[in-house]
């Protein structure tokens, strides 16, 4: 009975050494992982001269912005899994922006390309916009197109317009400005694009960029930008975006160009209501009856989304489509206009003035709500006398005449004629607030 209570108390004693050997080694990385995060340089050389922590010890660091995580896509993990990632002395020195710390580790050996949570130093470096410790990197062999492990290089990590600097010194020390993305075939021009970054697309063009390149759903730069201009959340348009989707028309980016459901970057701008961006692709060339895999022309794409578009100026953007010679509404279905443009009377004008002629129905006016008739009584009024089977005023005659020799030239061909702004307006349709 001695003998196995001796190896007991061994096995114990054995535990317990392990166990102060664990809280040691727990202090110990606590003790450096602070060093690190505050860049004390003195006390991170210190460390690794007085104690045995190894150099690229992993560290457990509260990253609940993902810094320095990187997952395939598909990837599930509970949040609390989420909320900090396993990271080495110098990826921590990245995030920090502890430069002095970066160059003591690296002095001592520091591996540059690891990832233990998917990214390398320099991926991480390139998230925070820290163009002195992107040269740090790139000075200590930081490979330049190494892929993290969400299938991205660093260049598709500069996603801000303070990460210029890091894309030049990358770009100058010979990134590949074309290489895609593994999962969507992103390049560095499409991620700067969907980011609304001028100045990141800007230089990528004037350094090679593909301005046509497409992405692995058929995507152009030019249509991400124009699909990524509009903010949802604080129903916003960017004019970054915009600016963005005219440095790509000014460098020759194919505005006829679809993705892989047909949609032109014009499908985009009128799925987000978007006048600027609409007069921009139409003054390049865009073709306003160009169709989508399931039959619908820009105008259709505006017709479905401007009841869920209040803060944008829907009567523009029809005005736009109609000038440069867009298909009317037939007729018959007018009403389903009215469905959805009741509450915006002045798009309803525009489309109404487009026609020669056109005859209500019974069809149109239950399409509008009897809240919305009394609150645009008048103009509604004016709608119903007006469009009947009796001719409409020689005024209006003469309108449809000259846009019909103007045909998809209205916009720019009025501007030229000798007349009053006031007829120019008349013949572009400009909304007044009633039909006569």
């Amino acid at each position: 009975m001695n003998r196995p209570r001796a190896v007991l108390g061994l096995a114990e004693e054995d535990n317990r050494t392990l166990s102060r050997r664990e809280v040691a080694d727990s202090l110990l990385k606590a003790r450096f992982l602070e060093a690190l995060t505050r860049n004390d340089a003195v006390e991170v050389a210190k460390i690794l001269r007085t104690t045995s922590i190894e150099i690229d010890t992993v560290l457990d660091v509260e990253d609940r912005d993902m810094i320095l995580a990187s997952y395939k896509q598909g990837y599930w993990l509970p949040s609390h899994k989420l909320e900090t990632s396993w990271a080495m002395g110098l990826h921590v020195c990245m995030m920090y922006n502890a430069l002095e710390s970066a160059i003591v580790l690296l002095q001592n050996g520091a591996a540059v390309n690891r990832k233990p949570n998917g990214k390398t130093p320099l991926h991480v470096a390139c998230a925070v916009s820290n163009a002195d410790c992107v040269g740090l990197l790139l000075d200590w062999g930081a490979r330049i197109n190494s892929m993290s492990l969400s299938g991205h290089t660093p260049l598709h990590f500069c996603i801000t317009q303070e990460s210029l600097d890091c894309a030049k010194q990358l770009v100058l020390k010979g990134a590949n400005i074309n290489m895609p993305s593994e999962e969507n075939q992103d390049t560095p021009l499409h991620t700067a694009a969907r980011y609304g970054i001028p100045e990141l697309v800007a230089f990528y063009i004037a350094h090679g960029a593909d301005i046509n390149a497409v992405n692995g759903c058929m995507e152009t730069p030019l249509i991400t930008a124009a699909f990524w201009a509009m903010d949802i959340r604080e129903r916003t348009y960017s004019s970054d975006h915009q600016l963005v989707c005219r440095i790509l028309l000014d460098h020759n980016a194919n505005v006829h160009l679809y993705e892989e459901d047909k949609k032109t970057a014009l499908h985009k701008a009128c799925w987000n209501c978007d006048h600027v961006l609409i007069q921009m692709f139409l003054e390049a060339g865009a073709k306003t009856n160009a169709m989508d895999m399931n039959g619908c022309a820009a105008i259709q794409y505006l017709l479905k989304v401007t009841q869920i578009r209040p803060w944008a100026i829907p009567e523009r953007c029809y005005q736009l489509l109609l000038n440069y010679g867009a298909a009317r509404v037939y007729p018959p279905q007018f009403h389903k206009v009215l469905q959805t443009c009741h509450e915006y009377p002045r798009a309803v004008e525009v489309m109404v003035n487009s026609y020669e002629h056109i005859k209500h129905t019974k069809k149109w006016r239950a399409a509008i709500p009897e809240a919305v008739y009394e609150r645009y009584k008048d103009f509604y009024d004016s709608l119903f006398a007006v469009c009947t089977n009796n001719p409409r005023s020689l005024q209006h005659l003469a309108r449809c005449t000259i846009r019909a020799v103007l045909s998809n030239h209205c916009e720019l061909g009025v501007q030229q004629l000798l007349l009053p702004s006031s007829l120019k307006k008349y013949l572009l349709l400009e909304p007044v607030g009633i039909i006569y």
